[in-house]
């Protein structure tokens, strides 16, 4: 019955790569195989009903936590969205040379990821640079910087990829040390491709006509406010959980109930349909559920896994064939260039549990909190997925919006990628 878990789980996961060839949403094929995975480990008699059930709550902690938290802060960002705040950011943009363009776009997509996560940064610089680049081809360079830049700039951030919040939420990792281990290898893996395309881009972009403006019903202010009383909920939901050791998404519901309330007093007095428009109401019915019900699918059939034993034998495996922590995760990054990095994350998390520092154990000391293996899980697993357009969910979004080619990107982007991967990585290696 546990050899069935496993085909359950690898048919699946091969239905969520194929998902654009099948015409399958990943969110379905995930909640299937999480939910087949259970049901036939409940039925294989290994342990008891009562005793799975138990098991399965457990989970479901870890996993609930997680959740509300991406519930959270998909709202939150989109309060800021329909309020306009990204304006704050994008109307500072001026130059039109497409070395100087590509530098500011690459270091406003790292930074703000950082501060809300890979997949919104990718979504909104990506639809910036529509507004600033009228050229298809020129717009596809800039949108392979942005999916390198924000899947760097997410993973120093506890928030800023949801593997690096899944490592931060399941405490392998905390804040600062994170931050101090990652930030520069993290900025190399930008610089390095920024380097080296700024001896093949020459001259300056042409910006779309912009048309007549519209009439508007919200002030700057109103922008400004909403923006960074958004902006400051992200950024202080570490600084919630330092202080009361509450789990984040406590944080995470504290922020977006503030701007909620802040919407409603700024809007409060306009007419229903402008009101509803700038709510956390209508943010709400805009997050993007599939992709939590994808989280939800493919943690419960990792949670699985787990429980049937195989992500502890091929936790021994890896140690006995490779022995080096820096070598299973560097395949742990290549492979996440392929297959979606969450679970590959959350196989690692169920495969290797923080240990506590035992003296003279090298190996062991890899897997303390904050250790060597999870700062670098964090680096790997974030930026891997730069290298082919379809290993990251910014990837994926720029690409539903620009209509990107997958050849173009592979042969365009993903050499400098890779590059970019190793020379972050060597950086990480040299630092320890």
């Amino acid at each position: 019955m546990t050899t069935a878990i496993l085909i359950i789980f690898l048919l699946g996961y091969v239905c969520i790569v194929a998902e654009h060839p099948l015409r399958i949403d990943k969110a379905a094929t995930a909640l299937v195989t999480g939910v087949l995975c259970w049901a036939l480990y409940s039925i294989s008699g290994i342990q008891s009903i009562e005793s799975i059930e138990g098991r399965l709550l457990h989970h479901l902690e870890d996993i609930a936590g997680i959740l509300l938290f991406l519930m959270g802060a998909m709202t939150v960002v989109e309060v800021l969205d329909a309020n306009e705040g990204f304006r704050v950011i994008t109307n500072r943009i001026r130059t039109t040379n497409k070395v100087k363009l590509m530098w500011l776009i690459g270091f406003f997509s790292f930074f703000l990821s950082a501060a809300l996560d890979n997949l919104t940064t990718a979504i909104v610089m990506v639809s910036l640079s529509s507004k600033l680049v009228e050229d298809m081809k020129t717009r596809w360079f800039y949108a392979g910087i942005i999916i390198i830049a924000a899947n760097a700039g997410g993973a120093w951030s506890p928030i800023g990829d949801v593997t690096t919040t899944m490592l931060w939420i399941g405490q392998q990792v905390t804040t600062i040390p994170l931050i101090k281990q990652l930030f520069l290898c993290s900025l190399i893996n930008l610089v390095v491709p920024l380097a080296v395309l700024s001896f093949i881009m020459k001259g300056d972009v042409v910006r779309p006509e912009v048309p007549a403006n519209s009439a508007n019903s919200i002030s700057s202010f109103e922008r400004n406010t909403v923006f960074f009383i958004g902006l400051g909920g992200l950024l202080f939901v570490p600084v919630f959980k330092s202080i009361t050791h509450l789990p984040p998404f406590m944080g995470m519901m504290f922020s977006l109930g503030v701007i909620w309330i802040t919407t409603e007093l700024l809007h409060g007095r306009k007419v229903m349909e402008d009101k509803s428009r700038f709510s956390a109401l209508s943010a709400l019915r805009k997050i993007d559920m599939p992709s939590v019900l994808f989280f939800l699918g493919i943690l419960l059939a990792v949670a699985a896994l787990s429980e049937v034993g195989y992500l502890l034998q091929l936790s021994g495996w890896l140690k006995e064939e490779m022995g080096n922590v820096y070598a299973i995760n560097m395949s742990i990054g290549l492979l996440s260039a392929i297959i979606d990095n969450v679970p590959l994350v959350a196989a690692s998390m169920g495969m290797y549990e923080v240990s506590p520092a035992i003296m003279g154990d090298a190996w062991a000391d890899m897997f303390v909190q904050d250790g060597v293996f999870w700062h670098f899980l964090a680096y790997t697993a974030g930026t891997g997925g730069s290298i082919l357009i379809i290993g990251s969910a910014a990837g994926v979004a720029a690409m539903g919006i620009e209509k990107i080619n997958f050849i173009w990107y592979l042969k365009k982007i993903s050499l400098w990628a890779l590059l970019g991967y190793f020379a972050g990585a060597a950086v990480y290696v040299a630092m320890q």
